[in-house]
């Protein structure tokens, strides 16, 4: 059973257009799954009903086996998150911030608050205000409270936003360590699609409120390469790769059959007379199917 079952989401925020429309996917255990789609694509609202915050129309959110919707507290109580900005009292330290808004849950144990923040790099800084932290502080020491008590999953909500790239590695990391180390499970939303992609093993695309993808990141599920062609030519290229069960893209991308080689084909190209003026390997990335989904090209 996974972990995190959203199932049939459906929600209204306007008569004429659902903001989601039966939307459905699964996150295992111990994997990490990021949460595409364009702004207004749904996504915010998704966490916000995971995180019982909006409630659906229709459907429902599963966490652990226990609903959001009907056992919000038990679903919850095994969930972190860091939804939205991060906000915190800047005439406290991060420690006091920390011991704070932990006790809205009614949970503390020191012990385990200091571990979190050495966890997070933020150990050396806890007794100073948070009015002194960079935008990557906060962030870290957002983390360290979603963190408390345990949680077996976590929900991060642009957790990369406004970084700066080496705050974006380090963060990177980190989530990572989480995975590999604790086996934490995690549901991220980005725009960030490079991040995602190195981050990820799973992935759901939303468009308009409708889930259009949900699977392997391509770029670490398809094993074929994908070659590049330049060409003044492109109809008779495609001719060619017509007759030996090839395909060209209306962008020069070509998709070869497993019994030909891409020399092989360039040679095809050649005898044919077809000028080739650039021929590279280019492996599908998580962008190529991104773009093509939410029909950005």
């Amino acid at each position: 059973m996974p972990l995190i079952e959203v199932q049939h989401l459906t929600k209204h925020w306007r008569k004429d257009k659902p903001a989601l429309d039966d939307v459905s996917f699964d996150v295992g255990y111990g994997q990490i799954v990021g949460l595409l789609g364009h702004n207004g694509a749904g996504k915010s609202t998704v966490l916000g009903i995971t995180l019982g915050m909006v409630r659906p129309d229709e459907g429902e959110v599963r966490i652990g086996g226990h609903s959001v919707q009907r056992s919000r507290a038990k679903a919850l109580q095994q969930i972190g998150a860091i939804f939205e900005t991060a906000v915190f009292y800047d005439y406290l330290t991060g420690w006091q911030n920390l011991r704070v808004l932990c006790s809205l849950s009614g949970y503390w144990d020191e012990k385990e608050a200091r571990r979190v923040l050495k966890m997070v790099n933020l150990h050396e800084r806890a007794e100073h205000k948070t009015s002194t932290y960079s935008h990557g502080m906060k962030q870290r020491l957002a983390l360290a409270q979603a963190l408390l008590p345990r949680p077996k999953c976590l929900l991060l909500d642009e957790p990369t936003d406004g970084l700066d790239p080496e705050g974006i590695r380090e963060f990177r990391e980190f989530i990572l360590k989480l995975k590999n180390e604790f086996g934490m499970t995690i549901l991220l939303n980005s725009h960030l699609l490079a991040e995602v992609e190195l981050m990820c093993d799973r992935c759901v695309i939303l468009k308009q409120g409708r889930k259009v993808y949900e699977g392997p990141v391509p770029s670490k599920e398809d094993a074929r390469p994908r070659f590049q062609l330049e060409t003044p030519d492109l109809d008779e290229a495609r001719a060619v790769a017509g007759r030996c069960g090839a395909s060209i893209r209306h962008d020069g991308s070509v998709d070869l059959p497993p019994d030909i080689l891409g020399f092989e084909f360039v040679k095809r190209l050649v005898e044919a007379g077809v000028r080739v003026n650039a021929w590279q390997q280019h492996r599908r990335t998580l962008e190529d199917c991104y773009l093509e989904l939410t029909g950005a090209q």
